[in-house]
């Protein structure tokens, strides 16, 4: 596993993933992650596993274990937390994405590429359509 993360160049990150997990397997590493390397590898194989078909309610089960990176600093981790949440679109998941908006907007992430808060933005309009 390999994560190259957004620069001045380019606002998103790139993987290399070695071999693709199960939901199990996404689950068990989400709950003892090693890395934040980890976190981001679980979360994009998520939202490629939507992309490709997997039913919402599958990984809307997963929200448990998703909730645990709601409060999160981690720019990337909230970009793809906000993006997986505006597929499944979990109910309990409203208030967190409104609070990582607010905190960001008090705090904005420092040293980072992109803006978060375009994806948690755009996660709470998906919401509120």
């Amino acid at each position: 596993m390999s994560v190259s993360y957004p620069n001045q160049y380019r606002n998103y990150c790139i993987f290399e993933i070695e071999k693709r997990k199960s939901l199990a397997e996404i689950k068990n590493s989400l709950e003892n992650p090693k890395s934040e390397d980890e976190v981001l590898e679980d979360l994009y194989t998520l939202n490629l596993m939507l992309d490709e078909g997997v039913a919402n309610e599958k990984v809307a089960s997963l929200y448990p274990v998703l909730s645990k990176y709601n409060n999160t600093k981690s720019p990337n981790v909230q970009t793809f937390l906000a993006g997986i949440y505006r597929k499944i679109k979990v109910p309990d998941a409203f208030g967190p994405l409104l609070s990582m908006l607010i905190k960001n907007s008090i705090n904005p992430p420092q040293n980072c590429n992109f803006d978060p808060n375009e994806e948690i933005g755009g996660a709470i309009l998906d919401y509120l359509a």
